[in-house]
């Protein structure tokens, strides 16, 4: 590892058991039969303890959206062309895609960065220019990225893991957005936990079934082309990911290294989650993970972290929409834990 990820080497924040158990005991003494209310309690008590407070709120949360193009849609692997990752920026800088109505529902800022589409794009409201390049390389005859460029769409994720910090943001959601980044996303599972592509890859944007084993055959050779490659965490990064991918792997493990929470979306998001519990297990303490996906392969990929999703909408969409439609649920979470009454306090007799 280069000096100047050393960060990544960091002590993820110890969450404080202290809160962890009042908390418990809060929820214990409420008017409902105990564990009545299943995972609301658990977030409620989860939050409790992040926070370090006895009345946990969500008020602060940040939506970033990493939108970057990926060499490998080159090779036919999605079934939109690779235009519509610069034009699906213009529509979240317009307000028209679904994460930016649901972060308006849900009053939440969102802030999309250009980590590397094809084509520079216009100066437009509330998108920085992030660009690491056109796109990355195509991994099936050569690494996507560079050192450089996974050095700093890492530190670019840190960043805004540090600027929400400083903003004193309580819950990080990160989305993505990327022409055939479900093809990157499957390879970097694929040799994250030595799996074939037909495990773990899925029809994405909607491919159908010919395009779907097409997507398989490209990710295959791509995994023996590089299959004498060094096969270290950062590494596989490098070789398979993109530069979202790789900002938000960064993101979630300063997140948690800051004490921020961090809501994990669908597929892409969650590889992104995988890598950087393979960088620190301890990440994953600092996680929820938002819905089962209907892309083939999330399942797997949950299931192989060990994690829980809150929901399954059957949803497919990216962008951290998922993750924005749980925020309700949350909020509403830490509003029972803060507002509602005690046996004592209501007079009701405890079983």
């Amino acid at each position: 590892m280069n000096n100047s990820l050393k960060w990544l080497d960091e002590s993820v924040k110890i969450i404080n058991s202290k809160f962890t158990q009042k908390a418990q005991e809060h929820q214990n003494n409420l008017t409902k039969p105990p564990g009545s209310l299943g995972e609301l309690e658990n977030i409620a008590i989860k939050f409790s303890a992040w926070q370090e407070s006895d009345r946990p709120n969500l008020e602060k949360i940040q939506i970033y959206i990493f939108a970057a193009d990926h060499g490998i849609a080159r090779e036919n692997v999605s079934a939109f062309p690779q235009a519509v990752t610069a034009e699906m920026v213009r529509n979240f800088a317009a307000s028209g895609a679904a994460i930016a109505v649901l972060a308006k529902f849900s009053a939440i800022p969102l802030k999309v960065l250009n980590m590397g589409t094809v084509s520079a794009i216009e100066a437009l409201p509330s998108v920085e220019d992030c660009r690491l390049g056109a796109g990355t390389e195509s991994f099936l005859t050569a690494q996507a990225m560079n050192s450089e460029q996974l050095t700093a769409a890492l530190e670019k994720g840190k960043q805004q893991a540090e600027l929400a910090k400083n903003q004193n943001i309580q819950l990080i959601i990160a989305g993505e957005m990327g022409i055939a980044n479900t093809t990157s996303a499957a390879a970097i599972a694929a040799a994250l936990f030595n799996l074939s592509a037909a495990d773990i890859a899925g029809k994405g944007t909607g491919l159908d079934q010919q395009g779907l084993l097409h997507k398989i055959q490209i990710i295959d050779k791509a995994l023996e082309f590089h299959q004498n490659s060094e096969a270290s965490t950062l590494n596989i990064l490098q070789t398979f990911g993109g530069f979202e991918i790789a900002a938000m792997t960064g993101c979630y493990v300063r997140a948690a290294q800051l004490g921020i929470p961090i809501l994990v979306d669908g597929f892409i998001s969650t590889v992104a989650a995988a890598l950087a519990i393979k960088i620190n297990p301890k990440v994953q303490q600092w996680m929820l993970f938002a819905h089962r996906s209907a892309e083939q392969g999330h399942q797997l990929l949950l299931e192989l972290i060990q994690a829980e999703p809150l929901m399954s909408l059957n949803l497919r969409l990216g962008e951290g929409s998922a993750a924005a439609l749980v925020v309700p649920i949350l909020r509403s979470a830490c509003a029972i834990h803060n507002q509602m009454a005690t046996f004592e306090q209501a007079k009701v007799s405890k079983a």
